[in-house]
């Protein structure tokens, strides 16, 4: 979602600094042997990695929060306007974005939203201001107050969902087969909060989940990803205003989905700081990019980052201790000012540059961030995933943070996570087990205090070495659109197609309508009946060609078909750019297709879509 243009906010759990500080009450040496959790033989590593941050001399990022809270009013105007529904307070609500994301939410995701504005409105009375919207306004009948959402008579008419469960946009079929959560498969039809209903009522020990795998377990399950009719969607599949609706939901049902299960989210404003506009260090994310993509258009990840990415890749995966073992202090010092100079002028001696100088410089462009790479408004809700009961639900909460993370942040964290798993990889060679790296990146990326003793403090850096764990795991399926968020999405972007509001239009689009109605009658009936597209390949030889879909039609046929009119069917593909499938238009932007996606399902989803084979942009 985008950032908050003024007072921008973040979620806050007690004990959640953001970033470390040289001044924190974090204890310089491992603890002994009793205080260590017993799901782990040792954290080690992890006090290790923070004493050679403390000696660093790192002040962190304590200065970008705000110590005085935010009232309720605040809070909750932010939290709607971060979700896309800011017009519910403003006084500006019409048939627009906001109404036609209300029409898509389920039953509890409404009363997550009727909360917020009931929470707003009462502030505001207590301040004896009149408030921009009334709750009354929004959720007006006594039903909807108590749960679901309707909305008053008139332009709201249209948005008042009376489902008892998630229901996709009317269609044929859903975005994922129905299924329900096993031991090995984890399913993306319903809403994660819809499946909580255990926690919802009080009873966790009844939950299957929590009962099946134990937090402390030292195994992670293996989950086994959904294989939907319209196949599997990755976030780079998707176009930015899709990704950005999508961030909108997530918002909303990562805080359904965290109310379900007892979760509460604090915030705190977040002071404003000036960040350095230019370097490499020290500077955001967002500011690098825009900087690096003077040269090379589309880069996605920060450039020096990539480059330390890759060094490490090059010289140390099968180096003992890599990631543990820190280069010297003032090697990384001189080499960091070194590349502030030349990096950008390509005058920077990469040869000079050993693998354990590399990873010390790695860690510090994190923490050096001036905004956390996790963010400051998701840091404390990814911390708050360490108090969920069972992995399944850690995930879930995981899987939603990652929609909601900014794209250069997502994108960065994304190949950070790429390259841990790498090091995991060669673990025989290197001495470094999953455990150990995520020990070694927990505090770089999350800082805790403890409340009073040690044993807080050493649950605290447990429960982040575990989160980085479950990141590096299960990166693949966290970097997976769930079905059921792109089946809202396909619903607000048809709920967004506003109906002519005056007469005039109408009667001029109805008199268009009935001129072309008999030159497009038959064909778009035929087409309907029998399932027969038409795919555009602009950049081949080929540019058209009418597809007649059945049952066992995939987007991998389609792809050969036109490898093959086009003559290139006995090319190798590591000669010629693979070309995908996309869906265009519709109740889509743009959805680059699975290969194993069954076409004939996508047609009756979105029977409106183009149909365009090109390469991607990634």
């Amino acid at each position: 979602p985008p950032h908050l243009a003024s007072s921008p906010v973040q979620y806050q759990e007690i004990g959640l600094l953001g970033r470390m500080s040289s001044r924190g009450a974090r204890p310089s040496s491992p603890p002994s042997s009793l205080e260590r959790p017993a799901s782990q033989d040792s954290m080690e590593d992890y006090w290790s990695e923070v004493k050679n941050i403390e000696e660093d001399g790192e002040q962190g990022h304590e200065d970008l929060l705000e110590r005085g809270s935010m009232d309720e009013a605040e809070l909750e105007e932010a939290w709607l306007q971060e979700a896309g529904l800011s017009t519910l307070v403003s006084g500006e609500l019409g048939e627009g974005p906001a109404e036609a994301l209300l029409s898509t939410l389920t039953r509890s995701q409404a009363a997550m939203v009727k909360k917020r504005v009931d929470n707003y409105t009462l502030t505001m009375r207590k301040r004896n201001k009149q408030p921009a919207r009334h709750v009354q306004d929004v959720f007006s009948t006594p039903d909807t107050l108590v749960g679901a959402l309707g909305l008053r008579q008139g332009c709201f008419e249209l948005m008042r969902p009376a489902f008892p469960s998630f229901s996709p946009v009317e269609r044929r079929v859903s975005e994922c087969p129905p299924s329900q959560d096993t031991s090995d498969t984890l399913s993306f039809e319903l809403p994660y909060s819809e499946g909580v209903t255990a926690h919802r009522r009080g009873r966790q020990g009844d939950c299957q989940d929590c009962q099946r795998i134990r937090r402390d377990d030292p195994d992670l399950p293996t989950f086994q990803l959904p294989r939907p009719k319209l196949g599997l969607t990755h976030i780079q599949d998707l176009s930015c205003a899709d990704m950005k609706k999508i961030g909108y939901i997530s918002l909303i049902e990562l805080t359904t989905f965290y109310d379900c299960l007892g979760i509460e989210l604090k915030r705190n404003r977040a002071a404003r700081s000036k960040a350095r506009e230019s370097g490499i260090f020290g500077v955001p994310l967002t500011t690098l990019l825009e900087n690096d993509q003077k040269k090379f258009p589309g880069s996605k990840v920060p450039l020096v980052f990539r480059k330390l990415l890759s060094k490490l890749e090059q010289t140390g995966l099968q180096t003992e201790g890599i990631l543990r073992v820190p280069g010297s202090a003032s090697r990384v010092k001189h080499l960091r000012q070194e590349l502030e100079q030349k990096f950008y002028e390509e005058r920077f001696d990469w040869e000079q540059v050993r693998h354990n100088d590399a990873a010390g410089l790695l860690k510090m462009f994190i923490r050096e961030l001036p905004y956390p790479l996790l963010t400051l408004q998701h840091l404390p809700a990814f911390a708050a995933a360490q108090s969920v009961s069972s992995p399944r639900h850690q995930i879930q909460a995981l899987h939603l943070l990652i929609m909601l993370l900014p794209e250069p942040n997502r994108d960065t964290l994304k190949a950070l996570l790429e390259f841990l798993r790498k090091v995991v990889a060669y673990e025989e060679k290197n001495r470094m087990s999953l455990w150990n790296v995520s020990m070694i990146v927990a505090p770089n990326l999350f800082t805790y205090r403890g409340k009073n003793a040690k044993q807080e403090e050493m649950q605290a850096a447990a429960g982040a070495a575990h989160l980085v764990r479950l990141l590096i795991t299960y990166q693949e399926l966290l970097w997976t659109v769930p079905c059921f968020l792109i089946s809202q999405v396909r619903k607000l972007n048809e709920a967004s197609k506003k109906p002519p509001t005056s007469e005039k239009t109408k009667r001029k689009l109805l008199m268009m309508r009935k001129r072309n109605a008999e030159k497009t009658e038959r064909s778009e009936l035929t087409d309907l009946r029998e399932g027969v597209i038409r795919v555009h390949a602009p950049l081949q030889a080929k540019i058209s060609m009418a597809i007649q879909l059945d049952n066992e039609t995939k987007a991998k046929d389609v792809m050969a078909r036109f490898d093959y009119e086009n003559g290139l069917g006995t090319r190798s593909t590591s000669q010629r750019p693979v070309q995908y499938l996309f869906e265009v238009g519709g109740n889509i932007g743009e959805r680059c297709l699975d290969p194993e996606t069954h076409l004939l399902d996508v047609y009756h989803v979105n029977p409106h879509c183009e149909w365009l084979l090109k390469p991607t942009t990634t």
